[in-house]
């Protein structure tokens, strides 16, 4: 029997820092506010000649490369996103494979928001363990800048640009593989978090729009009982978890979970005070930010978790498998 294993993880920042400061300039908000009721101090933003294919290529090649690949092996390309570079198509897949020169391999997009990594784990563990596939790159990127409004403080502060990316591989070990992926939604909320449809006759319609006390309320509640439910199904106590790695979306939602399943802080890997809300890049980049800094060690239990527009949400748990 052989199981789905996270090979590798990658990710890719825009160089364009933005500090809360520079949204002082235009808008009745400080660094103040917004860090104090999101935890942001800062997120990146891409440059106008950049897409978010781009980015996602950036973090792919490097996940390719950590799980000592060649473009040859890969066997199916999944991106994640919100924000990609055309409408309907082609795909950002597709683009994605283009720029890397991987050639006659399907790709698709997935869309589910901020939970898109969790969606994007439990399509390719399925594709890897029913023996479709053996390689399977899986792609979260986000130019979420592109469909901000700038002048609706609630929303545009909380944002950034990003991409993550890793290989899902077949292995034999337990120990290295994606245990379990739940992933669910209920698109009777998705009003409360939507892009709309752009008017040619309205040049702030197509942005992204939110109802943030009620996201809020939606979000904690439904993470705190989707973390639970995994962990019960797989008999496993949340202190024996290595690290708790969630969308990054707001200091405050990670902090009101992490508090319910008694998480010690050094088990909860923070990267929104750096990237703010990345969407479907953000669980990926904290992933390789743990990776990178030498905290993340293979054989390691990750409890990953998501909750995002649609509503979708998602958790995972899954043993790093990278060297």
């Amino acid at each position: 029997m052989h199981y789905a294993c996270m090979r590798s993880i990658a990710s890719f920042v825009p160089q364009q820092c933005v500090p809360n400061s520079e949204f002082e300039k235009t808008l009745d908000t400080s660094d103040e506010w917004i860090t104090k009721r999101t935890g942001i101090k800062m997120r990146y933003f891409a440059l106008d000649s950049e897409g978010s294919s781009d980015l996602g290529v950036k973090a792919a090649r490097l996940a390719i490369q950590r799980a000592n690949l060649e473009l040859s092996d890969i066997d199916l390309v999944i991106c994640a996103t919100l924000s990609p570079d055309f409408m309907a198509m082609p795909s950002n897949a597709c683009l994605i494979s283009a720029k890397l020169g991987i050639k006659d391999t399907p790709a698709f997009d997935i869309t589910a928001a901020c939970t898109g990594f969790v969606y994007l784990l439990a399509v390719a563990k399925s594709f890897v363990e029913s023996g479709t596939y053996r390689n399977v790159l899986i792609v979260g990127a986000e130019k979420v800048s592109n469909v901000l409004n700038f002048k609706d403080r609630g929303t545009c502060v909380l944002f950034g640009d990003g991409a993550g990316a890793a290989v899902i591989s077949r292995t034999k070990e337990r120990t290295e593989s994606i245990l379990d992926v739940h992933i669910s939604a209920d698109g009777q909320y998705g009003d409360l978090l939507m892009t709309p449809q752009k008017k040619l006759e309205d040049p702030a319609s197509g942005k992204l729009q939110m109802k943030g006390n009620e996201v809020f309320k939606h979000a904690v509640r439904t993470l705190i009982a989707d973390v639970h439910y995994i962990l019960s199904r797989n008999n496993i106590n949340a202190k024996d978890i290595d690290f708790f790695i969630p969308h990054q979306a707001n200091l405050r939602i990670i902090s009101a979970v992490g508090e319910q399943l008694d998480l010690r802080e050094d088990q909860i890997i923070l990267t929104v005070q750096k990237y703010g809300n990345t969407s479907a890049a953000s669980i990926p980049m904290a992933i390789d930010e743990a990776y990178q800094a030498g905290k993340l060690q293979k054989g390691n239990l990750m409890l990953l978790d998501a909750f995002g527009g649609g509503f979708t949400w998602g958790s995972a748990l899954v043993y790093f498998g990278g060297d």
